[in-house]
């Protein structure tokens, strides 16, 4: 049986897997994804699991629950060797796996781009990730706590400071909700002052928000200083060791978190261990039509998607453009992909991957957020409820639609749930300490 292996379980590789099931017979082919997490995390929403408005579990889509006749492998790709047809994974435990195919589907994604800063590799945390996401709430709910119970000084500052840097949409969003929570935070911590939180969002880049055009970016770096928040442009983070944090600008701040979103790095895999074709950038040179290669030299039984994929994007008019490595692009290119693996399986043409941009919405924070196509620019509330109207009809199946419906509507009664629980990343410290606190 025709077997095909994916790479990645992300919004492409998921979404690859979840439509040749439904369009492919049991006997036509063999399905397989790799990848070292059991499930698809849908990162639109980790600014919004970080403030404590969506349970974490609702972001992320189990593999195993909802790709019925696709097999799992729980490892990691360490290398793709087209020529022979193989790739190696290394699993959690035991020794590495040579896995056969007969077609490959490289949809791996990027990684978080780490630059050479000292002290930031120690002290950062990324946000592409639900664990990540979940860390960065609870660093800022136990800070609270800390600092309520502290005198004025140095230490009560430094537990009230936060950090973002990289000024794209996860970082500006991760921040607007963050900025959000702590202030809601507030009611219910008489002891802490507004003016005592220190917000800092610092920028390479004269601007933020490159998916957005200048006025609506300027619009929203305005919101977020109205809001009390640092927005540092044109500003570089030349040191973070121990989270005191140094900015080219000669400013300086010692931070209690430091979340880290300077844009994207190709995947190792595909900068460094494969034979497949790829660009300066690192990412695999594609076809219109999602097969790897080029117009004239595509490589037989290879195709790619999503943040790891040079797709050209036929929307734009200018020539050699790309799409955006974005989830709108990775869920329809998905979709695509499954479609012309068919067609290719069953000797028809593959069609070429197309799609107009339905325009860009980011939440800035409970109540808040920014929404434009083309020349028309939405803010405030309304957008934001564009924002999750829109993703609650997108993320996949209806089971996690309903989930993340629940607890919103439960929050909006309620409130946000504001317990922290930074203690289960020490499971066995009670136990051992036998109940006295801060025993070591």
């Amino acid at each position: 049986m025709h077997k095909i292996v994916i790479v990645g379980g992300g919004y492409a590789g998921f979404y690859t897997a979840w439509k040749l099931e439904k369009r492919l017979k049991p006997h036509e082919a063999e399905l397989l994804i790799i990848d070292p997490r059991p499930y698809m995390t849908y990162q639109p929403f980790l600014p919004e699991v970080a403030a404590g408005s969506i349970e974490p579990r609702h972001a992320a889509i189990s593999l195993r629950s909802h790709l019925r006749r696709t097999r799992i492998l729980a490892g990691g790709a360490t290398m793709i060797n087209h020529s022979a047809r193989s790739v190696t994974v290394e699993p959690a435990d035991g020794p590495e796996l040579e896995v056969e195919y007969d077609t490959i589907v490289v949809t791996a994604g990027a990684v978080t781009r780490k630059l050479p800063i000292p002290g930031a590799e120690e002290v950062a945390i990324g946000m592409k990730h639900v664990e990540e996401a979940v860390a960065i709430r609870d660093r800022v709910l136990t800070a609270f706590d800390r600092a309520s119970v502290l005198d004025s000084g140095a230490e009560r500052q430094r537990l009230l400071t936060f950090a973002f840097v990289g000024g794209g949409f996860s970082g500006v969003e991760g921040f607007g909700e963050l900025l959000s929570l702590a202030t809601g935070l507030l009611k219910s911590y008489p002891e802490i002052r507004f003016s005592e939180l220190s917000f800092h969002l610092v920028e390479a880049s004269p601007r933020i928000l490159p998916e957005v055009t200048e006025k609506p970016g300027l619009w929203v770096v305005e919101s977020l200083r109205s809001r009390g928040a640092h927005v540092h442009l044109s500003t570089r983070v030349i040191s973070a060791v121990d989270g005191h944090v140094e900015l080219s600008t000669g400013e300086a701040f010692d931070a209690n978190l430091i979340v880290w979103t300077a844009g994207n790095a190709a995947h190792p895999i595909i900068a460094k261990h494969t034979d497949l074709p790829t660009d300066e950038r690192g990412r695999l040179v594609v076809r219109a039509d999602l097969r790897i290669g080029t117009f004239d030299e595509p490589v037989a039984n290879a195709w790619a998607a999503g943040d790891n994929a040079a797709v050209p994007d036929l929307a734009l008019e200018q020539s050699g453009s790309f799409t955006v490595p974005n989830a709108q692009h990775a869920v329809r290119q998905g979709k695509r992909l499954a479609a012309n693996i068919v067609a290719s399986l069953r000797g028809e043409r593959p069609r070429p991957y197309r799609h107009d941009s339905l325009g860009v919405v980011a939440t800035l924070g409970l109540g808040r957020g920014i929404f434009q196509y083309k020349r028309i620019v939405i803010t405030g509330l309304p957008a934001w409820l564009m924002h999750r109207g829109y993703h609650v009809l997108a993320i996949p199946t209806w089971e996690r639609k309903i989930r993340v419906l629940a607890v919103w509507l439960t929050a909006f009664v309620s409130g946000r749930d504001i317990v922290s629980l930074l203690s289960v990343q020490e499971p066995r410290k009670a136990f051992v300490s036998g109940g006295i606190p801060h025993a070591r």
